[in-house]
């Protein structure tokens, strides 16, 4: 999904002139024609997910100063880029003392605007990964924190923060690599335990003859080893949050043991004479179907019902493409910071390349594919060569023309005078498009008939941005428009061209 840009301005010239820009920049655009509807888009109960805001300083109803105040004081954080016909020194101050991010004076040019939009979505990102990692340090990460604007994880969130508001057991479900230790942190974090701790234990990791010692202590000497007195996971964790990680795992003399923890709210350490009690909220996960284990005989049927009392099941990945450029790009600004890398921009090919790839090991996955990236990387953008494996895996199918000896129908769409479906840019771009070389008969199609096909994809591909279509075409935008025209083709032109003309 692309970044969503809103644009507040009451002129609808220079709103639709700003609009035009910015969509040729590759993002989404949502428009206010007013201080006070731009306040309600970004102060409501149900507010979209807004990125940056290009903001007009001078409006009838409610100003642009007037507006970053009522953000301000709503506590919004999303940058602010002003726009005025008044450049002087006085309103740049103001603004800048009231949060905008930048200033720009109309008319703006597209170089202008487009390097003030990255800058501020980068400096927002960088704030936005400091603050998320200072807070998974403290122990206060919260579901808010977590990246995610795919509709399949909005119920998922909504009962994590359900979960958060008691210390009723959960139970996370979901592949390897989903997430499941940050959604377990962002549950204790959001809770009235976040000041406690938090222990994370892999079930998976522990031998077999010391999982007793590690999640209920051992006294010294009670083994041979045992030189010091250890407290173990669940002392550890008391008045916290104890995770299970890979609760699946345990073998089934443990869950004996784990099982009467939870039930009596005490352990006894290895070589104890006493129980101790404990104060633990549990939150376990696992990747396996534990209904299956149970009815195998390889699960502990009242331990199970012990953990599911509240069970929240995560996605993979390949099930929420909207979340990968988000989290690429959260990868990205937190990986390129670590590394000492100035990278500030992903490509747009590169982003598309990564949401059709199915992504078998998730989320952990796509983070160490952005690391190699960015590693490989030698300039400020990363683009569809520094994914060769990604690349190689899924074929470049987007791009490939094949022959056909038999009669095929091309996946060629017309220009759409409507806001493409997921479906239908699904066709477009995930399908491996064909072109047909032959007729019915088996004879070569004029080229003129070849020709006309490959521009009408070019334009539904890049969804009208003809800047794009004619650069990846290596043609002029004069020569594209001239060949519309020849073809037939310039009635299913975008209004582009028109704005390309007025702004000339």
């Amino acid at each position: 999904m692309s970044q969503v840009v809103l644009i507040v301005d009451d002129d609808p010239v220079q709103r639709r002139l700003v609009e035009a820009m910015v969509q040729r920049f590759g993002y989404e655009v949502l428009t206010a024609d007013g201080g006070d509807a731009a306040t309600t888009l970004l102060t409501g109960d149900n507010r979209p997910a807004i990125d940056c805001v290009i903001l007009d300083l001078v409006m009838p109803d409610l100003d642009g100063l007037g507006v970053l105040a009522r953000l301000r004081a709503a506590g919004v954080s999303i940058p602010v880029i002003v726009q005025t016909a008044h450049g002087g020194i006085d309103n740049v101050v103001s603004a800048m003392r009231a949060g905008a991010a930048d200033f720009v004076v109309k008319p703006v040019g597209p170089e202008r605007l487009q390097v003030s939009l990255r800058n501020a979505l980068a400096t927002q990102r960088l704030a936005g990964e400091l603050q998320r990692l200072k807070r998974k340090q403290d122990g206060t990460l919260t579901v808010e924190d977590i990246v995610s604007r795919s509709p399949v994880m909005q119920p998922v969130l909504r009962a994590a923060e359900k979960a958060a508001t008691s210390a009723i057991p959960v139970l996370i479900e979901g592949e390897s690599g989903v997430g499941k230790e940050l959604l377990a942190r962002a549950i204790h974090g959001s809770g009235a335990r976040r000041a406690k701790p938090f222990i994370a234990v892999n079930c998976g990791a522990m031998p077999e003859t010391l999982v007793e010692s590690i999640l209920f202590g051992h006294e010294k000497g009670a083994f041979t080893g045992a030189t010091e007195k250890h407290l173990g996971k669940f002392i550890e964790a008391d008045g916290g949050t104890l995770f299970l990680d890979e609760v699946g795992e345990l073998p089934l003399p443990a869950q004996v043991k784990l099982l009467r923890a939870l039930q009596e709210g005490e352990v006894e350490p290895v070589g104890g004479r006493k129980s101790v009690k404990v104060d633990v909220r549990i939150v376990s996960a696992t990747n396996r179907d534990l209904i299956a284990d149970v009815k195998a005989g390889r699960f502990r049927e009242d331990l199970f019902y012990r953990l599911h009392v509240f069970p929240v099941n995560v996605p993979p990945l390949r099930r929420r493409p909207e979340d990968v450029p988000e989290l690429t790009r959260h990868f990205l600004t937190r990986i390129a910071a670590e590394e000492g890398k100035a990278i500030r921009a992903i490509t747009g090919e590169a982003l598309a390349l990564l949401s059709r790839y199915r992504w078998p090991g998730n989320v952990r996955q796509l983070e160490n594919t952005i690391f190699r990236a960015v590693v490989l990387a030698d300039g400020e953008e990363i683009g569809v060569n520094e994914f060769p494996q990604v690349a190689a895996q899924i074929g470049d199918e987007a791009v490939t023309v094949q022959p056909m000896i038999e009669p095929a129908p091309a996946i060629i769409a017309p220009w759409p005078t409507h806001e493409l479906s997921q479906a239908e840019r699904h066709a477009l771009t995930g399908m491996g498009p064909t072109l047909r070389l032959t007729d019915s008969r088996g004879d070569m199609r004029p080229l003129e008939d070849i020709e006309s096909e490959a521009i009408r994809f070019a334009i539904a591909h890049y969804r009208g941005q003809m800047s794009e279509v004619a650069r990846r075409l290596k043609i002029g935008r004069s020569t594209l428009y001239r060949k519309l025209e020849s073809l037939g083709l310039d009635e299913d032109a975008p209004a582009e061209k028109v704005n390309d003309v007025t702004a000339a």
